[in-house]
């Protein structure tokens, strides 16, 4: 049976010492579950809210040993994703026996007080660089009693609280549970017209929008630092018109502060892993790095704002 929401959570890594998610050396903690569906997703192992498996063939020494221990047959060699995931039944009897690690499990689920002996051990890190712990995924906020839990844990040890939001939750919720304990929040923004955010992200942006504008007014009465990010994702977010519409958006709400996020072009790989196909053939995917000159590009639409 699975754990109630309020006691553990499926989070797919801790990771501790990075440099990438907020100041200072930081604690990230990547839940499971996304309610977007982006096509270009750079942790596609975040977006269900189930445990999955991955295969990284690349460590796979082809001893054969899954194949024969497989209970339902699930394993073929001739399956582009060698795990036939409709009849896999997640028994991980494979995981067990695998003697490279090639097949290992997506997704733990964590309580709060190992999650905290976790943290606190990385306390001295966060002191001397100003850091602290980030939530991330997924989405965090499809844990929210979790997060609230945990939130009230850290603030006694008063460490500094980020959170990594896609914006679509219930904001009522999340001003209950989450907001008075967080120190700062990164809001991300892709696409503002609404068609193309359904046809890209999977749902619509209004209610990411609506959550924004009343998270901004909050924030600056509260002086919380909000901060809103946009992925730059060639063809697709990091067009001019897009960004453009964008810029003119947040500058009449009053937020000139932002940051963009260069397309990570490792992402398709972690598709195939966990059974996804990234459609190699969709025009929209690159496999390549974004180069200064169009990050440059993106920047200068910005112009005025004060950018990370």
């Amino acid at each position: 049976m699975e754990p109630k929401t309020s006691d553990r959570a499926l989070i797919f890594e801790v990771k501790g010492n990075s440099l990438d998610d907020g100041p200072g050396i930081r604690t990230v903690i990547f839940f499971k579950g996304c309610p977007l569906n982006c096509v270009w997703c750079h942790n596609p192992e975040g977006k269900s809210k189930n445990l999955e498996i991955s295969f990284d063939e690349s460590e796979c020494i082809m001893c054969g040993t899954c194949l024969e221990i497989c209970p339902e047959g699930a394993l073929d060699r001739e399956n582009p994703f060698y795990i036939d995931r409709a009849r896999c039944t997640l028994c991980m009897k494979c995981i067990e026996k695998c003697p490279s690690g090639a097949l290992s499990l997506v997704g733990k689920y964590w309580g709060i007080d190992d999650l905290v002996a976790v943290i606190e051990k990385d306390i001295p890190f966060f002191r001397n660089s100003h850091g602290g712990v980030t939530l991330s995924g997924g989405e965090p906020t499809m844990h929210m009693d979790f997060i609230s839990l945990l939130l009230r844990r850290l603030r006694p040890l008063g460490i500094n609280t980020l959170i990594e939001t896609c914006g679509l939750f219930d904001l009522r919720h999340f001003m209950e549970k989450v907001y008075p304990w967080l120190t700062t929040i990164y809001f991300d923004i892709k696409i503002l017209d609404d068609t193309a955010h359904r046809e890209y992200c999977g749902t619509s942006n209004k209610a990411i929008l609506d959550n924004l504008e009343q998270l901004h007014r909050a924030c600056v009465k509260d002086g919380i630092e909000l901060l809103v990010r946009i992925p730059l994702i060639p063809k697709i977010t990091a067009t001019q018109a897009n960004l453009a519409s964008i810029a003119h958006y947040l500058k009449n709400l009053g937020i000139l502060e932002i940051d963009i996020l260069p397309y990570n072009p490792l992402w398709p790989e972690k598709c195939g892993k966990i059974g996804k196909s990234p459609c190699p053939d969709d025009d929209r995917i690159s496999g390549q790095w974004m180069s200064s000159e169009e990050i440059e590009r993106c920047r200068a639409v910005f112009d005025g704002f004060n950018l990370r």
